[in-house]
C-alpha cells in the first residue's frame, strides 16, 4: 500500500503527495485497530470522545480510487462530514447516505458544529447543540459523531481523527473570512463532492413557519400551549382562541351539510330505484296481460272487452 513521503505536504500542513517506496526504516506490522462501521442499529452511534481511534498502525493516505477498489476489513475508509443538522430532515439525511456509501468500506464520521461558533458564523438554531448531537446519533448512516467540531478543518483535527477524505456538496461554502472553507481540503485531494436534496433545507422550514405563523400559534393553543409558552399577546391570545372557535362552528356546519347531501343522495338513489323498479314492474304486467288476452293470445280478449 502507498505511503506518505516526509516532504509531501500542501502548504496548509495536509499531505497530498504519494510514494510507493517503502520507508526507509522496516517496522513490524502493526494490525489495524480503528473502529468498524455499525452492523447493528440497535444503540445510537457513539460520541467521538467515547470511541477515538487509538490504532497504532500506520494511517497510510489513500486516493479516492485505492479507496473505491475497497480496502482491508480492519482498515475502513475514514469519511468525515460536518454541518449544523438544525431541524435534522430527510436532505440531510441524504447526503449522509452519499458520503457512507462512497466507498464499499467505509466508516462515517460527522462533525456537529456548537452552538457557540454557529451563532457567530450562521444565525440562530431552532435545536440547540445537544438535540442537534442527538438527532445525528440516531441516523442510520452515522457511525461516530464528533462534537463540537471545528467550522475549520486543521491538519491537526484530520491527524487527530484519522481522516482520509471528507465528503460535502461541491458549492463553495463562503464563511469565516474565506470564499470555500473546504478550498485547501480540494486542493489536498481529500474532497469528495455529494449532492444536495433539491426543495429542503432548514431554511425552507423556517420559512414556512414564518409564513403561516398563525396557522401554528392557534393549533398550540389548541393543544395546551399557553401564550406565554408561544410569546403571544393577550390581544393575540384572544384572536386565535376566537378564530378556533370560529373554524370549530365551520367543520360542524360543513359535517351538517355534507350528511344532508348524504341523506339527500341516498333518497334519489332510493327514487331512483323505485321508479326503475316499478316501470320493470310494470313493462312485465303488460307483456305477461298481452300474452294471455291479446289478439294473438291464449285466450284473447275478455268477453267484456268490446274494442
Amino acid at each position: 500500500m502507498p505511503v506518505l513521503t516526509t516532504d509531501a505536504e500542501s502548504e496548509t500542513g495536509i499531505p497530498k503527495s504519494l510514494s510507493n517506496e517503502p520507508p526507509s526504516e522496516t517496522m513490524e506490522e502493526i494490525e489495524h485497530t480503528c473502529p468498524q462501521p455499525r452492523l447493528t442499529l440497535t444503540a445510537p452511534a457513539p460520541f467521538a470522545d467515547e470511541t477515538s481511534c487509538q490504532c497504532q498502525a500506520p494511517h497510510e493516505k489513500l486516493t479516492i480510487a485505492q479507496a473505491r477498489l475497497g480496502t482491508p476489513v480492519d482498515r475502513p475508509v475514514r469519511v468525515y462530514a460536518d454541518g449544523i443538522f438544525d431541524l435534522f430532515h430527510s436532505g440531510h439525511a441524504r447526503a449522509l447516505m452519499q458520503a457512507k456509501t462512497l466507498f464499499p468500506n467505509s466508516y462515517l464520521l460527522v462533525g456537529v458544529c456548537s452552538d457557540d461558533l454557529t451563532h457567530k458564523f450562521k444565525g440562530f438554531t431552532v435545536m440547540n447543540e445537544a438535540e442537534r448531537y442527538e438527532a445525528l446519533r440516531h441516523c442510520r448512516y452515522v457511525d461516530e459523531v464528533i462534537r463540537d467540531a471545528p467550522w475549520t478543518l486543521t491538519p491537526e483535527f484530520l491527524e487527530k481523527h484519522k481522516i482520509d477524505f471528507v465528503a460535502h456538496d461541491d458549492i463553495p461554502y463562503s464563511s469565516a473570512g474565506s470564499d470555500d472553507v473546504y478550498k485547501h481540503i480540494k486542493e489536498a485531494g481529500m474532497f469528495v463532492p455529494t449532492q444536495r436534496t433539491e426543495g429542503i433545507s432548514t431554511s425552507d422550514i423556517i420559512t414556512r413557519i414564518v409564513r403561516d405563523y398563525d396557522v401554528y400559534a392557534r393549533r398550540n393553543l389548541q393543544r395546551g400551549y399557553t401564550a406565554k409558552e408561544l410569546n403571544v399577546s393577550f390581544i393575540n391570545e384572544k384572536k386565535y382562541r376566537f378564530q378556533n372557535q370560529v373554524d370549530k362552528m365551520k367543520e360542524k356546519v360543513k359535517n351538517v351539510e355534507e350528511k344532508s347531501k348524504e341523506f339527500v343522495n341516498r333518497v334519489e338513489e332510493k327514487s331512483h330505484d323505485l321508479i326503475q323498479k316499478w316501470e320493470e314492474k310494470s313493462r312485465e304486467f303488460i307483456g305477461n296481460f298481452l300474452e294471455l288476452f291479446g289478439p294473438d293470445g291464449a285466450w284473447g280478449l275478455p268477453w267484456w272487452y268490446s274494442g
